[in-house]
């Protein structure tokens, strides 16, 4: 449980506050530091969230890093068919998935390109999440959707289950679909469109998913001393 010292004394939460304090360090410290341009020939905070930027590789990181922890306790379940260790195997195979489009299943490394998809993607890569037909008309809707399950629906309907996050880490996915939610409205609007910051808030979905299959792994090992 979180707690919040204040000057009337403290406050607990029930939920992990880093969401909070990182938002708050980003656009409170980070959003104004001086002297980037003069440096690096543009600001940290857009150094940050530009694409094969910090952040994009963290989130690279985590993802497949969860990849291999979510297998690792697929593995060390005793009922691999149960319907809790067939999520953790669902949840794995999708971290996989995501960490390779992160990187466009590697193009971004070695410099191999698919010219059949890359010349299709909406950023000229090959990744899958790019394709306009999927960008365009479910690629926010399915973020939503998972933000949503995992920060809300999940934990409340079948807390039974280890394999989804629980109650603690709501805050990284539900700030998520926040965002997105006023992101695309601004653009299906008419009102000034919002600048986009969706890597500093994918960062938190990651984090949130990364947090929740090492705390099981931690809970695994606890278990066996």
């Amino acid at each position: 449980m979180n707690e919040i010292r204040t000057p009337w004394g403290s406050i607990s939460s029930k939920v992990n506050l880093f969401p909070i304090y990182y938002l708050i360090f980003i656009y409170g410290f980070v959003y104004i530091l001086p002297f980037g341009e003069n440096l690096i020939g543009i600001t940290w905070f857009d150094l940050l969230k530009k694409e094969d930027g910090p952040l994009e590789w963290l989130q690279f990181s985590e993802f497949f890093v969860s990849f291999l922890m979510g297998l690792f306790i697929f593995y060390k379940s005793k009922k691999k068919r149960s319907i809790n260790s067939l999520i953790w195997l669902f949840f794995s195979i999708f971290c996989f998935l995501i960490a390779a489009e992160e990187i466009s299943w590697g193009e971004r490394i070695t410099g191999f390109t698919l010219n059949s998809i890359s010349e299709l993607s909406i950023q000229g890569e090959t990744n899958f999440h790019n394709l306009p037909f999927f960008h365009n008309l479910f690629l926010d809707p399915l973020l939503h959707i998972l933000c949503i399950f995992l920060g809300w629906v999940g934990w409340r309907k079948w807390s039974h289950l280890s394999a989804l996050p629980s109650r603690k880490y709501s805050l990284f996915f539900l700030l998520v679909s926040l965002f997105f939610a006023y992101y695309d409205l601004s653009w299906a609007s008419t009102v000034e469109h919002i600048r986009n910051d969706q890597e500093i808030f994918e960062f938190l979905l990651s984090t949130g998913i990364f947090l929740h299959f090492f705390n099981n792994i931690r809970l695994l090992k606890n278990s066996k001393n």
